[in-house]
């Protein structure tokens, strides 16, 4: 995947992953998957950074980091933005190598396996070669990713529905990741599985502004770059965007999406 194609592209694509990134959430989902001081951890897809210090923090004393992603514009954010001793990041394509095999004591993987509908056990297993023998890999994704709505307009929901179609035929995105990972990492005989659902998405009431730019960005990139035509509302993004616009507005509608994390010991 190059910045050409991915789903995502955007000049404010680093701003975008950087807000919608909570620490704290980050800072809980890697203590139960069991990051600890000392771990030369890899953030593979690593985006602005953000995720990456988070992670840097919890293998202090001793401990490193490093962060991968394939675009240099992202890259260069997290390098001004959070790059410091213990924690460097690399611009490369995931899909090839990041350093030598059995080089690391974790592998962290948020947010990435949703791009790569049909690569994405093949991705897996390359991942599990960057691991030490009892080296951890955590697979953290979405499920049923952006379409979970109560209260939203009819036509606007057929039309999401549609694109989400779209999206996962023309794009390559996986909306269904989520549920995979537990066998993923079973199939490649990992042990001591575990797994945790929880929500990710949680919008209801007020909205607050990082939700809103998100949401509002995750409309106006990936219909754009798969050309989707809008037949419901006479091929109008505006009489689209309008509606959409005022259901996530609505502090009445309830939005959510699952979010599943699993994390194997590489036997």
């Amino acid at each position: 995947m190059t910045p050409v194609d991915y789903l995502m592209e955007d000049d404010e694509e680093a701003i975008r992953l950087d807000r919608k990134t909570d620490p704290s959430v980050v800072e809980r989902q890697a203590r139960w998957a069991g990051v600890k001081p000392g771990m030369r951890l890899a953030d593979l897809g690593c985006g602005s950074g953000k995720t990456s210090s988070v992670l840097h923090e919890l293998v202090q004393p001793g401990g490193e980091v490093i962060g991968f992603d394939f675009a240099p514009n992202r890259i260069a954010y997290a390098k001004s933005h959070y790059e410091r001793t213990g924690l460097r990041f690399e611009c490369c394509d995931v899909r090839g190598p990041q350093d030598e095999p059995g080089s690391y004591d974790f592998v962290w993987v948020r947010f990435l396996l949703e791009y790569y509908l049909a690569e994405a056990y093949d991705l897996v297993e390359h991942f599990s070669n960057l691991l030490k023998p009892g080296g951890v890999l955590c697979l953290i994704d979405l499920d049923h990713n952006c379409l979970n709505h109560y209260g939203i307009p009819e036509r606007l929901e057929k039309t999401l529905l549609a694109l989400a179609e779209v999206v996962s035929r023309k794009g390559n995105f996986d909306l269904w990741v989520g549920r995979k990972l537990y066998t993923f990492l079973y199939d490649l005989g990992f042990r001591d599985l575990v797994v945790d659902v929880s929500a990710h998405h949680l919008i209801y009431g007020p909205l607050n502004e990082e939700d809103a730019f998100n949401w509002v960005k995750k409309v106006e990139v990936a219909p754009q770059k798969l050309k989707f035509d809008f037949k419901d509302y006479d091929g109008s993004y505006e009489a689209f965007f309008q509606d959409f616009y005022a259901y996530l507005r609505n502090p009445r509608r309830f939005i959510y999406t699952p979010i599943i994390a699993c994390r194997g010991i590489k036997s």
